[in-house]
């Protein structure tokens, strides 16, 4: 990681081709991951925990297996990858409308399940569903908290990279957005 003495993140550095320099953004990650709660905690073990948990389910219904080792490398490589794929303002504002929508839904999920079965989200949600009654209700709010710890930690750091680029804050699109879907 580039050496930066502040509490502000490193600056973003952009190429010729007016693209986010990879080298720039991979010390941008590690600040966020390092600083702020919100992004850092894709490093918590319960994360990781429901990341490794979300990989087995997959498999276990014949979707394709995750190439990442951990969650941190698939919150990192996702971020990046955002980022080189939605290299105009309405494409990435677009991505990240999607995100927010998939994070209101996985929490609103996870609240009703908490709600409804006491459950503890202090503690390893892999334990805590354990709680319900149904198959379907575990897979369902397991992948609801991972969705909500990715998507979260890929909002706020797409959202600084975004007013980086274009000089505003974030704004969600009003219109529905096209239908990336994220997992």
């Amino acid at each position: 990681m580039a050496s930066n003495d502040s509490n502000e993140p490193p600056k973003l550095r952009i190429n010729p081709e007016g693209v986010p320099d990879v080298g720039s953004i991979a010390d941008l990650l590690e600040w966020f991951l390092q600083r702020d709660q919100r992004v850092g905690m894709i490093r918590h073990p319960h994360v990781e925990e429901l990341f490794q948990w979300k990989k087995r389910d997959d498999e276990s219904h014949g979707q394709e297996r995750a190439p990442f080792e951990n969650a941190e490398a698939r919150f990192a490589i996702g971020a990046i990858q955002a980022l080189m794929e939605h290299t105009d303002e309405l494409s990435l504002q677009q991505w990240m409308t999607n995100l927010l929508q998939a994070l209101g839904e996985a929490k609103e999920t996870n609240e009703d399940f908490v709600a409804k079965y006491a459950l503890d989200t202090s503690r390893s949600h892999v334990e805590e569903a354990q709680k319900l009654p149904t198959n379907t209700e575990r897979r369902l709010f397991l992948t609801s908290s991972w969705l909500e710890a990715l998507c979260t930690a890929e909002v706020r750091f797409l959202g600084w990279v975004y007013q980086e680029l274009y000089g505003r804050p974030f704004q969600p699109l009003t219109e529905a957005p096209d239908s990336d879907s994220v997992s």
